[in-house]
């Protein structure tokens, strides 16, 4: 049974509400006496149908406005990035099928890899598991471990990349724990990205507004370490692993000044001791001892560097003292770019990584001179032609025209 007073403060609260201006709401100020109920407010009446147009049309013409903007800085819909989710995804490939040949290595492994042409060369595509701004140490020990591994590991090395066990390190082994456990929001999130990404170029995390914003510090703070002294865009990645340089680094002087700059900052570091070349030495062979144990086989590639940087990396560690010796060392075969006279004096932009089209030559270069040092590796009788330096500089030279 309802009481007096409970009826008497319903009737008192409706006439209160009745007797408000429209748009506010009851307060206690209204109810002396009274207990506070949930607040309420009118909604006032509007044309929200109208609201919603407007607000649909503004959304997908500044939509547009941002996406052909981004366009004409020659970013592409499809491009994936270089997030960790489309390593992983690559990774348990080896956990589902037999992987014949993979790829590892560091960031010139990764850009001067022409997988379709090497699916030419030898009819099987390789596995691209090389990681920009890291080691491939880390990915060969994680490969070693891996008892559904048995093929070809060819590993890309960049010395001051490979030899590095601190920094270098770090991003490999972000990748590989993600390869291992990813949570349903993340890998939701990246399902949806990589959808989303190939119809639209705006989905760029380098050029995402808070990158632009941070990217306008032009110094302003002494002694902190500004946007200018990190890489910005480097890479274009298509499904499928299949990485390239960005296009507009190949013509654009002033963002591949900016890389190289980058680039000379990065390989200054102190000459390695030789304890810490021991300890790469020694964990290289217990991966690749690994890895032959199964029947598998490991090589290195040494990709191009240009002749300003190549003398910073030799300061560092020279080719005597880093590939040659450890060769010797683990007792494998590779491919240094010195060893390759068809491929000298290749376009590189930024004096690290290669453009599309020598990437290409040097793809068909290194693949052909490793079929001739590992059986795990074989040349179709009908391959194409062999390429040379003159099949990409002089499209370069031509395309800066």
């Amino acid at each position: 049974m309802v009481s007096s007073i409970s009826s008497s403060e319903e009737i008192d609260t409706q006439t209160i509400r009745h007797t408000l201006p429209s748009g506010l709401r009851l307060t206690a100020a209204n109810r002396p006496g009274i207990a506070q109920p949930v607040p309420e407010r009118d909604i006032p009446d509007q044309p929200w149908r109208v609201i919603t147009l407007v607000v649909a049309i503004l959304v997908t013409l500044l939509t547009s406005a941002w996406e052909w903007k981004m366009r004409t800085l020659e970013l592409i819909p499809g491009d994936l990035g270089g997030g960790y989710d489309r390593w992983a995804e690559l990774r348990r490939e080896v956990d589902k099928r037999d992987v014949p040949v993979a790829i590892i290595g560091d960031s010139r492994i990764l850009f001067d890899t022409d997988l379709g042409r090497a699916e030419q060369l030898t009819s099987v595509r390789p596995l691209q598991l090389a990681i920009a701004g890291g080691s491939g140490l880390p990915v060969l020990e994680n490969m070693a471990d891996d008892p559904h591994f048995k093929g070809l590991a060819i590993v890309g090395m960049a010395e001051v990349a490979y030899f590095e066990t601190q920094y270098a390190t770090v991003r490999p082994q972000k990748a590989i724990e993600l390869s291992r456990w990813e949570s349903p929001s993340k890998r939701g999130s990246f399902l949806i990205q990589q959808v989303l990404s190939h119809g639209l170029a705006m989905l760029d995390d380098n050029y995402r507004l808070s990158m632009l914003v941070f990217r306008l510090d032009r110094g302003w703070r002494p002694g902190v370490k500004g946007p200018y002294d990190e890489p910005w865009k480097t890479q274009e990645t298509a499904p499928g692993g299949q990485t390239w340089i960005w296009r507009r680094l190949e013509h654009d002087r002033r963002l591949s000044g900016h890389t190289s700059y980058v680039w000379h900052e990065f390989f200054l570091p102190n000459p390695l001791d030789d304890e810490s070349i021991k300890t790469v030495f020694v964990r290289t062979k217990i991966a690749v001892n690994k890895i032959r144990a199964r029947g598998g086989d490991v090589v290195f590639v040494r990709p191009p560097s240009a002749h300003n940087l190549r003398t910073v990396e030799d300061k560092h560690l020279s080719r005597a003292r880093g590939w040659d010796a450890l060769l010797a060392y683990t007792q494998t075969k590779g491919i240094h770019i010195d060893d390759l006279p068809t491929v000298q004096n290749l376009t590189l932009p930024e004096e690290s990584h290669l453009t599309h089209a020598c990437a290409t030559v040097f793809t068909d270069a290194y693949i052909r001179a490793l079929a001739h040092r590992t059986p795990l590796l074989h040349l179709k009788p009908d391959a194409p032609p062999t390429l040379s330096t003159q099949d990409c500089v002089q499209q370069s030279i031509a395309s800066s025209k």
